[in-house]
Parts: structure tokens; sequence; C-alpha cells
């Protein structure tokens, strides 16, 4: 495949990478559900590693309230779809990959339309219920799904990747209630650059990526701390597949 060697020449540099490790990110097509926080710093990295196709979708709209966080976005954009947005700004960071913008509710009717022929599930977003959506799908394609999540300055991270690992439910048995938290933008900076690297491990096959384990970020004390999570009996979205494996 063609690509500006110059501008990867840096990553190009790191051990195993090379010209098939870039080429693996050329061919590959992400799935990023979230436009915002976490979906801002997971974009930009991901469009200057040079994944091949990123389809971001959003429904909501640029708010004020937004830009302490999510540097997609500027004053210029109020009022913009967040996706239609995110593709504008990621074609000045890297006009050598594909932005297709999405401005839909994911929802498990129409997740898998929306996620086709994508190698990877992106969760950057802020509920539990479109968490799960995104999960059953990725389970149902046995792909990985990256989940990162913020609240303050605090952060978590991990990769799901059934029927090899624990899914997201088995972690999070239960959906918190829905709330307005607070946040500093530099929290979904840190555990957004996290899931791009993560993503970007995921495709290539260069390096561990952070399965079976829930990493915390604390920002107050800036200390990491990492939680084993074991596959949960009966659980809604693995359980029979955890089962038909056991089977085997």
């Amino acid at each position: 495949m063609i690509y500006n060697q110059e501008r990867y020449a840096r990553q190009l540099m790191i051990d195993d990478w090379g010209p098939l490790g870039q080429e693996k990110l050329q061919r590959a097509t992400v799935f990023q559900v979230g436009a915002g926080g976490l979906g801002s710093p997971v974009a930009y990295y991901l469009a200057a590693a040079g994944v091949g196709k990123l389809i971001i979708c959003d429904m909501d709209v640029v708010d004020i309230s937004n830009l302490n966080r999510q540097i997609l976005h500027g004053d210029g954009r109020i009022g913009v779809n967040k996706a239609v947005s995110a593709a504008i700004t990621l074609h000045g960071v890297n006009p050598e990959m594909q932005v297709v913008p999405v401005q839909e509710r994911v929802t498990d009717e129409n997740i898998s339309q929306l996620s086709q022929g994508a190698d990877i599930l992106i969760d950057c977003l802020d509920n539990f219920d479109s968490r799960y959506t995104m999960m059953r799908e990725a389970a149902r394609r046995e792909i990985p799904l990256v989940h990162g999540s913020v609240w303050g300055m605090e952060g978590r991270l991990s990769v799901f990747h059934v029927p090899h690992t624990p899914c997201l439910q088995c972690a999070f048995p239960a959906a918190p209630p829905k709330e307005v938290f607070p946040i500093l933008g530099a929290t979904p900076g840190v555990i957004g650059s996290m899931q791009a690297l993560e993503t970007v491990k995921c495709l290539t096959g260069i390096g561990e990526p952070l399965q079976n384990r829930l990493l915390v970020w604390d920002g107050m004390s800036c200390t990491f701390r990492k939680f084993q999570i074991s596959k949960r009996a009966g659980c809604p979205i693995c359980g029979h597949i955890n089962a038909k494996e056991e089977d085997h």
C-alpha cells in the first residue's frame, strides 16, 4: 500500500513496527462511538497514526459547555453535529485517511449496519446502555472493544475481546444511574490517548493489549492501579459464549 513514509517516519522506527505495521493500520477500519471528551484524543491520535478508515458516530451537536474537554471542536462549530465537526478537524490532521461521520444514536437495531466492516470498536461514551449495545455487537463478531470512562479527575480503561476475555458486563454487571458529572479536560485526554494506544496495539499486533484487567487512573495522586476481571457465569452478553468455550 502507498503512504507517505515521511509522515509516519518516527513510528516506523518502533521495534516490530516497520512497513508491515503501518500497512495493517492503513487497511484497518475503526468504529468509534462518541466524538466528545474521550473521542477527541482517540480520533486525533488514530488519524495521526494513519488508520485507514474511521467511522465516527455521534448524534449530538457542539455546545459551549463541551469546549473545556472536547478538543475536536471550537467556538466556530457550536451547533454543528459532533461527528461532522470531527470529520472536518481530522481531515486537517491527516488528509490520507478516510473519515465517515454518522449522525445517529447507536442502538441494537442499527449497530451492525453502522459498524459494518469494522475491525475494532471503541467506546467513547458516557452511558452504559449504549456501551452494552457496543459490547453485544463486539461479542457477536468476536472483535475487540476498547473501553474508556472518566469522572472528575479519574479514568478507567480496558480491552474486551470475547470469547478470549470477559466482557464489559462481566466487569460492570449493572449500569450506574445517569448523571451530569464533573470533568476536567485533561482527564479524557489521558484516558483517550491510552484508548488510541490500545487500539493501535490491537490492530498491529504489537505489544500486549490491556485484556482481563481494568486500569484505574487517579489524576489527583497520578497513580495507576490494575484490577483483574473474570468471566461471570450467566452474563447476559457473553455467558452463553463462555459456557460454549468451557464445553470444548
